[in-house]
């Protein structure tokens, strides 16, 4: 059977329209060829949540670093806020709505399809693009480790992209395996350079963390202001603050994978949250504090490599460099499951064409969705690259993608926090095993804090086109909803919960 007949909607056996809206029925074939395997535990969420965001320790949040260190650390607690309140309402929404969907799923039940829509594109440029950030700086590393010119550096991504889908295509058990493996090795090589840092006695914080002046150029002496940007700098900083926990939020995708998702879910991403924000605080405060300090590190593409070569010199740095790229890896890895599943739940829905969420017979993978995400992000990249040349650096490249995926989870993270608060406010019904102690004011900050970065985010020169980009995408995927998605739709689990309210089966027919 052929990818787009494997169960294929049929419009013409019943539809359901609201608010502009055409549900088509499917029968059973439709779902026996989207099936996922169930897996992962507490332990496996935990590994999915730090994995997909540890690489940022490893590189993307030290461009912040240009706006002076103090710019960067009350950034990080402003951030670092917003996270609490994101993932503190999302251990509550996600066992209480456990499907693939994710954001989409919360904004679907609480404000109804278009708004599902919307949100669910936000999250899918997120996704769809931190791979992209991410395997870009592995190829920094690799570059810096094989000096190789950067003219390779496209060679790496395709290599990365093509081995990693592969093994997401493999397996959900091999999946979750790779992941809690790779994840408790990037760990490890944190904590070893954070121990390494501590008893080496290179650590001079006001030498090295404060060598950047008021115009922003690098005094050699250090010993400058805490805030040499001032407070528009902590501004400019938030999208690079984000790049310590961007893709935690991933989590809830892997619901229809989890075997109690309404018990390990919560537990999953507190612990995970709760993991980043210290791992993030070591890595700003040691990082910074030993050469090159923060005017080198605010342009670099692998800070952590930087920081060895102080500590051990280049020989051994690069063997550690090596290592490194497991950081790195465990976020690729990681992500790309997540952008996987988000494109497989949008399309099971009907929202993106149906034969995206078509599952591997044998192996219950998304294999469509997760060739469909690579190929997406390697354009953009291409793009990119071709747009700026090879020599831009990590600054201009990196920074740029990197800007891209922070607006599309800016986004998300705003209307994640809405359907919060709509949720509390019109189905308190509604299951909840576990409910967030910061409740309703814990979802207001994180949008708060979510538009305020967005605005930054568009305000600076440097990054505006990137941010540009995402708003002409987003354009063309309304038009394409407008014009035909919306009249696509399919009664997947996501939206059979939205219509019933989360009472039982929809009996529209």
């Amino acid at each position: 059977m052929s990818i787009e007949s494997a169960g294929a909607p049929t419009p013409q056996t019943g539809v359901h329209s609201a608010a502009g809206i055409t549900y088509t029925t499917v029968d059973a074939t439709y779902f026996e060829a989207r099936r996922l395997k169930r897996h992962a535990r507490v332990w496996s969420l935990w590994a999915l949540g730090v994995g997909a965001v540890i690489s940022g320790h490893y590189s993307g949040w030290n461009l912040g670093l240009a706006n002076g260190f103090g710019s960067m650390f009350f950034a990080t607690i402003i951030i670092a806020i917003m996270y609490l309140g994101l993932t503190f309402s999302l251990a509550e929404m996600s066992p209480a709505l456990p499907h693939t969907g994710g954001a989409y799923s919360f904004a679907r039940t609480s404000m109804g399809p278009w708004a599902g829509y919307i949100t669910g594109i936000a999250e899918n440029i997120e996704f769809v693009l931190t791979p992209a950030v991410i395997v870009f700086f592995i190829s920094a590393y690799l570059s810096a480790i094989f000096e190789t010119s950067p003219a390779f550096q496209p060679v790496y991504w395709v290599l990365c992209y093509a081995l990693f889908v592969g093994l997401n295509i493999v397996g959900v058990e091999l999946s979750f395996k790779v992941t809690v493996t790779v994840t408790l090795m990037a760990l490890a090589v944190l904590a070893f350079f954070y121990v390494s840092v501590l008893v080496s006695g290179e650590f001079d914080f006001s030498r090295w963390a404060l060598n950047i002046g008021a115009d922003g150029t690098e005094l050699p002496q250090g010993n400058g202001p805490f805030l040499p940007m001032g407070v528009a700098g902590i501004l400019t900083s938030l999208p690079f603050a984000v790049w310590l926990f961007l893709a935690i939020e991933q989590l809830p995708l892997a619901a229809e994978e989890s075997h109690d998702p309404q018990r390990d879910m919560p537990k999953g991403i507190i612990a995970g949250i709760l993991t980043l924000i210290v791992s993030a605080f070591l890595v700003l405060f040691l990082n910074t504090g030993i050469a090159p300090g923060a005017a080198v590190l605010g342009k670099s593409g692998e800070p952590l490599l930087d920081g060895f070569r102080t500590l051990f010199g280049s020989d051994i740095a690069k063997i550690l460099a090596a290592i490194a790229v497991i950081g790195l890896i465990a976020s690729f890895h990681t992500i790309i499951f997540a952008f996987g599943r988000q494109i497989y739940s949008l399309s099971r829905a009907g929202y993106f064409p149906s034969f995206l969420s078509v599952t591997h017979g044998g192996r219950q993978t998304p294999h469509v969705a997760l060739i469909a995400g690579a190929v997406m992000g390697l354009v953009v990249m291409m793009i990119i690259w071709f747009s700026v040349g090879a020599e831009a650096g990590a600054g201009v490249i990196g920074g740029t993608l990197l800007n891209m995926a922070v607006a599309g989870a800016m986004l998300a993270y705003f209307m994640q926090g809405m359907s919060y608060i709509v949720l509390k406010k019109k189905f308190p019904h509604i299951a909840r095993p576990y409910k967030s102690p910061f409740g309703i004011a814990g979802a207001a900050i994180c949008m708060i804090i979510a538009a305020v970065t967005l605005y930054f985010q568009f305000a600076d020169p440097v990054f505006r086109a990137g941010v540009i980009g995402v708003a002409i995408y987003y354009a063309v995927m309304m038009a394409y909803f407008l014009v035909h998605g919306r009249h696509k739709l399919i009664l997947s689990p996501e939206e059979e919960f939205a219509l019933t309210k989360g009472q039982g089966e929809y009996k529209s027919y």
